[in-house]
């Protein structure tokens, strides 16, 4: 679960799925049928604009907007395809702990 700031509950990542896309929806990005790939590279260009703001000397506050940017097409999308991503987080991070260190590789 994330924890949100907000009367000590925490909040998990389905409930963060379903507003970023009741939100997008609301907003009308989704009238049109939408292609996956345009998605994905939209994530990505947040992820660039917060390196970006890194290479800019951005403060952590810009960095974190970029990031969260990023979550929320994310979660935008995993509302929209139907994706479990807290089932798969869960998946992975279990599996990542049976990995080897730096899972074998030099970086």
């Amino acid at each position: 679960m994330i924890k949100k700031k907000t009367k000590n509950k925490a909040k998990k990542v389905s409930e963060f799925i379903k507003e970023c896309h009741h939100v997008a929806r609301r907003k009308g990005w989704w009238e049109d049928p939408r292609n996956d790939g345009e998605l994905i590279a939209l994530m990505h260009s947040e992820l660039s604009e917060a390196l970006e703001a890194m290479r800019n000397h951005g403060k952590k506050e810009d960095i974190a907007e970029e990031l969260a940017d990023c979550c929320i097409r994310i979660f935008d999308y995993c509302g929209a395809r139907k994706i479990d991503l807290e089932k798969a987080l869960l998946k992975k991070i279990a599996y990542n702990k049976t990995r080897p260190y730096r899972h074998g590789k030099k970086f």
